[in-house]
């Protein structure tokens, strides 16, 4: 073919790269060598595959403008779109330009609101969206007044704190045990803290961070008193109420079948169902982490005819999770749990914050204001606003609270526990 032969809109495919419109074959000679290819259709064309939008390569070449686009412009940008030209036969159309800046500017769009951050996100909104259960006593549930009220909810309302310097910019979302995760990679929330369990598999397949540790937990059994067992090993040819999307189930089979006990599972896809299930006896053992199912004890009828056996069966190490896209983010999240623990080991409180505290609550968080871009006065604001990490559990947990719990393992590292927040230096 040569080059006087050409015409707008074919296509001819060399070597094993996409094809190049003919009008570019023929100002680049490659009637006359043919085995020539054009630089940019090996470069953009593998790029297409790297990179996830348009605009994103587009913007790495830095174009100042598309009012008048250069042909190899406009190659680059459809290399992008859809890679050759059987799509975008004559890229040179006004009507194959304009579908051209459509995606263009959807993908400036998705973009920019990724690389926005999601403290950004808040910010902008003045409002933290908080991922919760959907009714949890202790952890997370509305009052009567139908305000929130828990631990994992006042961990919500200091990251607020922090991030727009009021807990009450909280907007929360509650959550199924089988949608949290979902909720909060599809962006529908900045914050899961729905006691949830850190596990390498959630940490390493489902695009998500595990900020800390805010509540060392075991799985455990609630029985009836009159049920007679003392031991999980009792329990040959029970019935055990388990709620789904949890790692309840596997930890309890894995153990009943270790002990060669066998025993049947009903499932339910909510906490409510599977304790009114209990409470009808339908099964004859409740099974999930121990803080939860003294929770859920504390809505029977009658509470004290339940006991939760000693027996421990597994790590359940819950905390805050956020998106592992957003490092920044997670930092400010994570940072903000270690500075709750600090403070309750270093003696600072919501009184001392208000009496003579306050420019030493400023020291400790001085490290952050600059690198996560926070106000000076952050940690007075989460201190003042929720307390410490111990006034937080005993205030919604502890031994005046209907779930009655000890601190237990979830005591200070200096008090005997494993609660441990790295120094805020």
């Amino acid at each position: 073919m040569q080059t006087g032969d050409v015409r707008l809109g074919q296509t001819q495919t060399r070597g094993p790269f996409s094809p190049c419109p003919l009008y570019l074959q023929a100002r680049y000679g490659l009637g006359r060598e043919a085995d020539f290819r054009p630089p940019v259709c090996r470069d953009w064309t593998l790029a297409a595959f790297r990179l996830t939008t348009g605009y994103a390569i587009v913007l790495a070449e830095g174009y100042p403008t598309f009012d008048q686009p250069t042909d190899l412009e406009m190659f680059k940008l459809q290399c992008v779109l859809s890679g050759s030209l059987d799509l975008l036969s004559s890229i040179s159309s006004r009507f194959s330009f304009a579908y051209a800046i459509v995606v263009f500017f959807i993908g400036f769009v998705v973009t920019q609101s990724v690389a926005a951050g999601t403290l950004d996100d808040v910010r902008s909104r003045d409002k933290l969206i908080c991922g919760v259960s959907e009714g949890l006593p202790g952890f997370s549930e509305k009052d009567g007044s139908g305000v929130w009220r828990g631990f994992d909810v006042d961990f919500c309302k200091a990251v607020a704190a922090a991030a727009l310097g009021d807990t009450g910019k909280v907007e929360y979302l509650p959550l199924s045990a089988t949608a949290r995760f979902d909720a909060l990679t599809d962006r529908r929330i900045d914050l899961l803290s729905r006691n949830s369990t850190w596990t390498m598999s959630r940490d390493l397949e489902l695009g998500i961070e595990f900020a800390g540790v805010s509540y060392f937990d075991g799985q455990g059994f609630l029985v009836p008193t009159l049920f007679g067992a003392s031991s999980a090993l009792q329990l040959d040819g029970a019935r055990i109420c388990v709620a789904s999307g949890t790692t309840s189930e596997q930890n309890a089979a894995d153990f009943f079948q270790s002990k060669n006990l066998k025993v049947s599972f009903l499932r339910f896809n909510k906490w409510a169902d599977a304790r009114a299930a209990y409470a009808l006896e339908k099964c004859d053992v409740f099974t999930g982490d121990r803080s939860a199912l003294a929770a859920e004890r504390s809505l029977l009828p009658a509470p004290q005819n339940h006991v939760i056996l000693r027996d421990v069966i597994s790590k359940e190490p819950l905390g805050p999770v956020t998106r592992e896209d957003d490092p920044k983010w997670t930092g400010l999240v994570r940072w903000t749990l270690f500075a709750l623990i600090n403070a309750e080991e270093l003696g600072l409180n919501m009184k001392s914050i208000a009496a003579d505290q306050r420019q030493q609550a400023i020291a400790l968080g001085a490290p952050a204001t600059k690198s996560l871009g926070l106000a000076d006065d952050w940690l007075v604001k989460v201190i003042g606003g929720v307390g410490n990490y111990g006034e937080i559990f005993e205030r919604n947990l502890g031994e005046n609270t209907p779930l009655d719990l000890s601190r237990g393992i979830n005591a200070l590292w200096t008090q005997g526990g494993l609660l441990y927040a790295p120094p805020m230096q």
